[in-house]
């Protein structure tokens, strides 16, 4: 195949250009997901579909259709190579409206997909450095969890270091728990105990979040979700990061702090690997 990438897909239709009036664009008012593609298509679909509509509804944008979401995920993949891993990311805007904050309820959402090439990710097995960034999230629970297109607070953060060999930095928020990272969510092994933030205040809900306490559940790692403080993080006995697309990120490094890639985040690493949540999630 000769397609270059990034290609995109607005309502359906070959574009790279929004109206000027997105509310996206203007506001930020929408919601997105990114999606691993490996051979087999898609993963996790499920579980981004359900992230995306309950990210739609929290914000009154109408749900989207999941049929024309893989009818037109279809269309991109059979442009490209078979057997070689893309991203593919998904937003949808409330769509395009006039001046103004008050959402007009008339309006149909704009579904705009992307097709991409794999990004270059460093090994997972040796572990990562990462740094604390300055950068404090805004306390916000009505938006909690959900992933909106407004990244701004993300955006500042990342600018924060231009060292290639820093892999991700860790945001507090202004209580200064420690909430996740850049693009991805914390964990900390205390004592085998596995401990992840509590994202009721701010941050997102990731997928592999989720699928990393389902598995430490099934290897019956004890897990709890809670506040996590500077300390704990510098006491942690293991810590890693973890996303869709990464899988999980040992941090072996934290600025002037060091750390093992233990066995439990070993363990995990291993049963992620073995993790199968795709079948029967797209082609038959």
């Amino acid at each position: 195949m000769s397609t270059q990438l990034p290609v995109s897909l607005i309502n359906g239709t070959d574009a790279n250009c929004v109206n000027a009036a997105d509310r996206g664009l203007a506001y930020g008012d929408g919601v997105f997901e990114t999606i691993a593609i490996h051979a087999a298509g898609p993963r996790f679909w499920n579980r981004h579909m359900a992230r995306l509509q309950s990210g739609c509804h929290r914000l009154g944008i109408a749900p989207v259709d999941e049929a024309v979401l893989r009818k037109e995920c279809d269309n991109l993949l059979g442009r490209v190579a078979g057997g070689r891993n893309y991203v593919l990311k998904i937003m949808v805007t409330r769509g395009a409206g006039g001046r103004g904050y008050r959402p007009d309820t008339s309006v149909t959402p704009t579904r705009i997909l992307q097709l991409h090439d794999w990004p270059e990710l460093p090994p997972g097995a040796s572990g990562i450095r990462a740094t604390l960034c300055s950068l404090r999230l805004g306390n916000n629970p009505q938006l909690a969890g959900i992933k909106h297109l407004n990244r701004l607070e993300q955006v500042l953060a990342r600018a924060e270091w231009d060292d290639p060999e820093i892999c991700e930095g860790l945001i507090q928020d202004q209580g200064g728990r420690v909430i996740e990272g850049t693009m991805s969510n914390l964990f900390l092994v205390k004592n085998t105990v596995l401990l992840t933030p509590d994202l009721t205040r701010c941050g997102v809900a990731g997928i592999m979040r989720n699928i990393v306490l389902e598995i430490a559940a099934g290897q019956d790692y004890a897990s709890k979700v809670c506040d996590i403080t500077l300390n704990d993080v510098f006491m942690a006995d293991e810590l890693f990061v973890c996303n869709s697309l990464a899988g999980i990120w040992p941090v072996t490094e934290l600025d002037s702090n060091r750390y093992p890639v233990g066995p439990v985040t070993t363990r995990l690493q291993s049963c992620l690997q073995a993790f199968d949540d795709d079948k029967h999630e797209w082609r038959a």
